[in-house]
């Protein structure tokens, strides 16, 4: 008479367990990466629709100045949907002559916009932005592009 036990053994499911471990790292591995690229969709998404509302501001008033500032009719609140994109909360929107700060967290200088009355420009920083301290840049001559820099005074992404 055989006395075969059924069931698996240790090793055996030692084995499915290290093989379930390492798939589920890959998959999350890749969700992060996901996730960062989502984000830096998003803060695009939200500056090319501030540009278009800037071009309305310009429609009533024939001119930008004041666009960044917070207001009815101002591009300020998208920027600040844009900022948040990198952390939830209270990120300042840096306004006027200051200059752009990488920042992925979203620190203070991460989301500047400059106007004048003839020109406006803004910019986020990206969560992954393809040069070390990109920021995605949208302005009133049409550009929306990565930009490193947005310097003091500048109304045009660089």
């Amino acid at each position: 008479m055989k006395d075969f036990k059924k069931g698996f053994t240790l090793i055996e499911l030692l084995v499915v367990v290290a093989i379930i471990g390492i798939l589920a790292s890959v998959v999350l591995a890749s969700l992060n990466s996901a996730r960062t690229k989502g984000s830096d969709a998003a803060i695009k998404a939200a500056l090319s629709g501030a540009r278009a509302q800037a071009e309305l501001f310009y429609d009533t008033g024939q001119t930008y100045a004041g666009v960044c500032a917070v207001g009815a009719g101002t591009i300020n609140a998208m920027v600040l949907n844009a900022a948040q994109k990198l952390a939830p909360g209270n990120i300042p929107l840096i306004l006027s002559t200051s200059v752009y700060a990488y920042s992925a967290s979203g620190a203070s200088g991460s989301a500047v916009c400059h106007d004048s009355a003839n020109a406006w420009a803004a910019i986020v920083s990206l969560k992954s932005p393809v040069g070390a301290t990109g920021g995605w840049c949208v302005d009133s001559t049409g550009a929306s592009k990565e930009s490193l820099t947005l310097g003091s005074g500048i109304y045009a992404c660089p």
